[in-house]
């Protein structure tokens, strides 16, 4: 039986999640700004559909992105030099969530809820949720959103209005983390997309154990963006086809 949670019940400890379905470690508990807080601290997340209670997940394994090794083509490197797109951190992060949150081409329906919306502009309100945005002519055309607590980043969701958008959020975030020492973003559970920009599979005990330490240093990120990061700042620190490294 997948363990129900209270108000204030903690969580189980992440060897106690399920082999199947992967990492679902318990369900309830509610998505307050605390709760949600510890989960990040102990490794889970929450992800679960509308009509469905809260779900409590820390999968084995665990996808990371290195922030040094992101995988940046000659094509998105163009992109990142062009001067005909703006970027910004923490614009609009309801919109962002939102425009993650719409139907896609292979739409299959939508785990960010009306509470998720909800949870996590008030962790947004908190200061422990973040949004980076790119902008073209006033339009978002592309955006990732998550959580930090520490150096740790837990990507939660990205959009792409036009084409390569997520990708050159990507690629401004991870460079704007690696100038605050953040090692890798946390993206969960794996996806060829997210491979194919350098992510790479690690055991969850190696995982937990390489972000302890990081949650508990206390939030040297600032969440402004650095003038001396441009395109093409972005596009020479990663070059094209670096290889994915260890996180």
């Amino acid at each position: 039986m997948v363990p129900w949670l209270g108000p204030d019940d903690p969580l189980p400890p992440p060897d106690a999640a399920r082999r199947r379905p992967n990492g679902l470690l318990a369900a309830g508990g509610g998505l307050s700004v605390p709760r949600l807080v510890d989960a990040y601290a102990r490794g889970a997340f929450p992800w679960f559909g509308e009509g469905e209670p809260v779900l409590w997940w820390c999968p084995d394994p665990r996808m990371v992105l290195p922030t040094a090794s992101v995988h940046v083509s000659r094509t998105l490197a163009r992109r990142l030099r062009r001067a005909d797109y703006d970027v910004s951190i923490d614009r609009d992060f309801a919109g962002v969530m939102r425009a993650c949150a719409a139907p896609r081409a292979d739409d299959q329906g939508t785990w960010i809820t009306a509470e998720m919306l909800d949870a996590y502009e008030a962790l947004h309100r908190a200061g422990h949720a973040h949004s980076l945005e790119v902008w073209r002519a006033g339009v978002l055309a592309g955006a990732i959103y998550g959580v930090a607590l520490g150096r740790a980043f837990f990507g939660e969701s990205m959009c792409s209005p036009a084409p390569d958008g997520s990708k050159l959020a990507i690629a401004w975030l991870a460079a704007h983390l690696q100038r605050h020492r953040v090692p890798f973003i946390d993206c969960q559970v794996p996806s060829t997309h997210l491979a194919s920009l350098g992510a790479v599979s690690v055991p969850r005990r190696a995982f937990l154990q390489r972000l302890a330490p990081l949650v508990a240093e206390p939030g040297p990120v600032t969440w402004m963006l650095d003038p001396g990061l441009t395109g093409a700042t972005v596009a020479a620190a990663f070059g094209t086809g670096s290889p994915a490294g260890d996180p």
